[in-house]
């Protein structure tokens, strides 16, 4: 399964690369994160991309589907540093159709410019999930011990374009131990995003 995922991580790879080849003006990218969109809609980014579904757990051997929405900052700063600092709002979700553990989130995420075209990022927030919240776990499930959870991730993103980028993420959500049963759930993938 490792490998599929690996194989769906190059497609989207490759699709980011295609879509940057026929767009003008390839080269040409933004300076730090910009204020906020001109459209009339406050969503600045949305985010597609496949995970390998926790492969240290009893639920490994299948692929997410991770959808994602990021809204413009509140407010923001001139300085780049004080830009850095404050969050973006975001909601998403992983989805997995192997009858294994989907959860949906919302939270923040902070975003740093390395340099012009690569970035890193880091979120907070909390989460839902449909995994098994009991005692009774069936073999090949996660121990979640509740269905409302924290959630944390962190990507290293590389922009092709002013609007595409392409993300390397982990995410990991679990209750922190206030539930019985906290065996947590981590994911990692690729993504593809598109700026507004």
């Amino acid at each position: 399964m490792t490998s599929r995922l690996a194989a769906t991580s190059y497609l989207v790879f490759l699709a980011s690369l295609g879509s940057c080849a026929m767009l003008a003006g390839c080269s040409s990218l933004p300076g730090p994160y910009p204020a906020a969109s001109s459209a009339a809609s406050p969503v600045s980014e949305v985010r597609l991309g496949a995970f390998e579904h926790d492969a240290m757990s009893p639920e490994r051997g299948s692929v997410d589907l991770s959808g994602e929405v990021l809204f413009d900052k509140p407010w923001t700063s001139k300085d780049p540093l004080w830009n850095a600092l404050l969050p973006r709002p975001d909601i998403g979700g992983t989805a997995n159709f192997a009858g294994k553990t989907s959860e949906a989130y919302a939270g923040v995420a902070w975003d740093y410019d390395v340099t012009d075209r690569i970035f890193a990022e880091g979120a907070f927030g909390g989460s839902v999930n449909n995994g098994y919240a009991g005692k009774n776990v069936p073999p090949g499930h996660n121990a979640m011990g509740c269905n409302e959870s924290f959630r944390e991730s962190a990507s290293l993103g590389y922009r092709l374009t002013a609007n595409w980028n392409v993300l390397a993420t982990v995410e990991h959500m679990s209750n922190a131990g206030f539930c019985d049963e906290n065996r947590g759930l981590t994911n990692a993938g690729a993504r593809i995003g598109y700026a507004f």
